[in-house]
């Protein structure tokens, strides 16, 4: 089953995904964590969609 992933280099900061998310991304030190890897209760398709700077997939 795929995971998400946040790429740090990429990342940004935005917060959007968090937005989204809140159960699955969180805000550490400015940059987007995956804090579980299920996102039973979102939709992870529309938080990789919603990246600005692409920084999210599923792996």
């Amino acid at each position: 089953m795929p995971k998400p992933k946040v790429s740090d280099d990429l990342c940004i900061g935005c917060g959007t995904c968090e937005s989204l998310c809140p159960k699955v991304f969180k805000l550490e030190n400015g940059k987007s964590k995956v804090v579980a890897e299920d996102c039973g209760d979102c939709d992870c398709q529309e938080v990789i969609d919603s990246c600005p700077v692409s920084a999210i997939s599923m792996e």
